[in-house]
């Protein structure tokens, strides 16, 4: 398993931006505080980027910002290049991978830290959860929709995720904004919670962030930490 030290900005809540294409955004995402930052390897998203650009963003970025690629029923082989050529540390599986899946990827990527996401429909969904948990290093909880894999500004039903405490980290993800993170994050604190994860919520569009809202965002964290 890969530990994943947050840092202080975000009140030790891990906070991870998806959906980088461009740059500059990056670089400013990651030093407005951003610990993790994703980069989606699905070629029918509107937010796919190249492993060519990945790796060029990586470049400029710190060297404690983790780089995520995010895959949906890829290859393990087609995955293992991408990290490759992209230099990533980590890799968070969005679509339908088993937990033998986990097991076998982890063979090939055993310094690369495995984030399985689930789409969360009903608090079934959740039962998945710990087989999973002792295979990856971290799980991402997401709004589940029927056409898309995420991205979609839903938000998922808190509540089903009341006794929700799996084995290792996990992520919220599904519908996150400045004006209710912090809801968020007080909901689950004690849920071994490890941070949030947010991509249309600072957004202008498709893999065009509003650096406005990051900023937004990352001031109400550090006000949070003023505060307690």
């Amino acid at each position: 398993m890969i530990t994943i030290q947050p840092e202080l900005t975000g009140g030790g809540v891990r906070v991870k931006i998806c959906g980088i294409t461009k740059v500059e955004q990056g670089v400013a995402i990651a030093r407005l505080g951003a610990q993790s930052l994703g980069f989606i390897c699905v070629q029918a998203s509107p937010r796919y980027v190249t492993p060519e650009t990945i790796r060029f963003i990586v470049e400029q970025l710190p060297e404690n910002v983790d780089s995520i690629g995010v895959f949906a029923n890829s290859t393990i082989d087609n995955i293992c290049q991408v990290v490759a050529e992209s230099n990533l540390k980590g890799v968070q599986l969005h679509g339908d991978e088993t937990a033998e899946y986990c097991d076998r990827l982890r063979e090939f990527l055993p310094g690369i830290e495995i984030i399985k996401a689930l789409r969360v429909k009903t608090s079934e969904t959740l039962d998945a959860a710990a087989i999973y948990a002792v295979r990856v290093d971290t799980l991402l909880l997401d709004a589940y929709h029927p056409d898309k894999l995420g991205g979609t500004g839903k938000t998922l039903d808190w509540k089903i995720l009341a006794e929700f405490r799996p084995h290792c980290p996990w992520l919220l993800a599904g519908g996150l904004r400045p004006d209710n993170v912090l809801n968020a994050i007080a909901s689950f604190s004690e849920n071994n919670f490890s941070g949030v994860d947010l991509s249309s919520g600072v957004e202008i569009a498709p893999g065009d962030k509003d650096l406005t809202k990051v900023a937004k965002l990352f001031d109400r964290l550090k006000q949070q930490i003023t505060n307690n």
